[in-house]
């Protein structure tokens, strides 16, 4: 960087500071003063002379330059990325690896200077020239301090368990806040944490038993058992787990609710925390809210292009209610965020109300119900109808009330996203006459209604051809044998078969022949034949789609949907 590239990067963070308040123009001039008697960076000499914090001076770098930001604070360490770059070349450039990736075989760093080419030349020459280093700004009090915590300590669950069983656990020191990393029960909670993360695992269970503790996992939404723990640690992870999440530690008698936010490998991860009295010991469970994978692109979720058309077709209309149905993990949050993002922009106004907010999206205005201050869903509604919205996304119809003011926001030019439970989309006209909404309300104002389940893909490494047998071909609907595919399992999918989920989705436009069959109650059987007349294909025609085309297997899709009334 030349002289007068360096003079305007300078003269564009005095500037930025004094803009945001952040300092005086006497403070910049000060540190100006200083910086001619050659003691470093403008930024440095600020935090140095205590005029601004380290990691605010982080956060305006990283706008000033155009680069991402980190906070060291809230990294769990990345035992692959620490290996890549050993303790003496972090501590001579300044720098910590935050992550690797080995897929894309990208190594995320935090720098003090993301602009220190000799710096990233050797750590370049370190992990090999393929590997591609992303900089990302940190403080450098932040990496010392990183550098000294996650080098020189065992960072595996199994390294961390037998370290445990060598020596002795210092209870005092959980909730401590410095050297935490030199206690192995605090590593083992981050391991764990990190470990999850890796395995795309969707919830971890810490479920205490008479004689050992219980971990297993979520993953392709069937439970895993990942190994067992001693009972003698399970009080000490409680603490620890309470602690990060911000609960009562010293009660253990009533559920409990909290949350805690987290950088694992290399990007934001949020943890909602539930615990929950039992006969052994507070049973814990933890939601794993991937922010990278939780807001998806409609062209993403992987659907058939007539679905994917109807659901555009749908978010098209400007008013109107659209029902998203499923049992609860079936990926109604991320299909409504997703149809959310398709028409978010500056000339739409959009809100949310939901029980709690899971994922943060920008121009989306969010808000969680409050029990406490009496914000529950009926009364959320009636408040956001007098913010301006266009769009309201309501978590969850559950009851008279909030059914009532959804259809009374569809009715008055408001465009309504919420879900429901049922088990099918045309089962969703009697759920809502069941909670009382009138058939004269429902008539007109519901634009479509959406069904899905998840579905588990079949590894790609290891799946095995096969053709269909008598039963297999009459629930398929097909008069002959044909090519399907079958799990088998590899060290790709843990031996399972699977690897990674898909949204089968029946997706159900109301038309005026509809309409007028829901204000003559009419039955289920008369609405699925009127539906059917309509070109409606059902939750079973779309997943076996999915099995014709070798993504999944039929014994799967027999797990997640009703294929027998096929064999009639």
């Amino acid at each position: 960087m030349n002289a007068s590239a360096k003079a305007k990067k300078r003269q564009k963070l005095g500037e930025q500071l004094v803009k945001k308040g952040l300092v005086t123009i006497d403070q910049i001039d000060i540190a100006i003063t200083e910086q001619k008697k050659g003691k470093g960076l403008i930024g440095e000499i600020l935090v140095e002379l205590g005029f601004v914090s380290e990691s605010v001076m982080r956060d305006v770098l990283s706008q000033v330059l155009g680069l991402g930001s980190i906070d060291l604070n809230e990294v769990v360490p990345d035992a692959t990325a620490l290996e890549l770059v050993p303790k003496e070349a972090a501590e001579r450039h300044v720098v910590v690896p935050v992550s690797y990736d080995a897929d894309a075989q990208q190594l995320k760093l935090g720098m003090k200077n993301a602009s220190d080419l000799q710096a990233l030349d050797r750590i370049h020459a370190l992990v090999g020239r393929k590997v591609d280093i992303i900089p990302l700004l940190a403080g450098e009090g932040e990496i010392k301090k990183a550098i000294d915590q996650f080098y020189g300590y065992e960072l595996s669950v199994d390294g961390i368990l037998h370290e445990i069983e060598t020596g002795e656990i210092d209870y005092q020191s959980l909730d401590a806040i410095e050297d935490e990393y030199s206690q192995p029960l605090v590593r083992l909670v981050d391991a764990i944490l990190a470990d999850a993360v890796k395995r795309e695992a969707s919830d971890i269970h810490f479920e205490p038993e008479e004689g050992f503790l219980r971990l297993r996992y979520r993953i392709d939404g069937v439970m895993r058992q990942i190994r067992s723990l001693h009972k003698d640690y399970w009080s000490a992870i409680v603490v620890r787990l309470k602690v990060m999440s911000k609960m009562n530690i010293a009660e253990t008698r009533i559920p409990q609710d909290g949350r805690l936010s987290l950088q694992v490998q290399g990007h934001r991860v949020d943890f909602r925390v539930s615990s929950q009295p039992t006969t052994h010991g507070e049973n814990i469970v933890l939601r794993v809210l991937d922010r990278a994978k939780g807001i998806v692109d409609m062209e993403s979720l992987g659907l058939h292009e007539e679905t994917l058309s109807i659901l555009k077709l749908m978010m098209a209309r400007p008013e109107g209610i659209i029902l998203v149905t499923g049992p609860t993990g079936s990926g109604k949050t991320t299909t409504l965020y997703s149809m959310l993002n398709y028409v978010k922009s500056e000339q739409v106004n959009i809100m949310t109300l939901e029980d709690p907010v899971e994922y943060p999206v920008d121009m989306i205005r969010q808000t969680s119900i409050n029990e406490v201050a009496r914000m529950d869903f009926a009364n959320g509604i009636r408040s956001m109808m007098r913010q301006d919205p266009d769009i309201i996304l309501v978590g969850e119809v559950r009851d008279e009330d909030t059914a009532e003011m959804a259809f009374r926001a569809a009715m008055t030019g408001h465009q309504v996203l919420t879900t429901l439970h049922t088990n099918s989309a045309i089962g969703a006209i009697p759920r809502l006459l069941d909670i009382g909404v009138l058939p004269d309300i429902m008539t007109g104002n519901i634009i479509g209604i959406i069904s899905q389940r998840l579905i588990r893909l079949l590894c790609k490494h290891c799946k095995k051809e096969t053709l269909s047998d008598e039963i297999d071909s009459k629930l398929l609907l097909v008069n002959e044998p044909i090519k399907v595919f079958e799990p088998d399992g590899c060290e790709h999918c843990s031996h399972t078969g699977y690897k990674g989920r898909i949204a089968t989705i029946e997706a159900l436009t109301i038309d005026d022949e509809l309409d007028e069959l829901i204000a003559k109650r009419g039955t289920l059987g008369e609405l699925k034949e009127c539906a059917q007349r309509s070109g409606y294909k059902t939750l079973a025609d779309d997943a076996v789609r999915l099995v014709i085309e070798g993504v999944t297997s039929l014994q799967e899709i027999s797990r997640v949907i009703d294929l027998t009334y096929r064999l009639r």
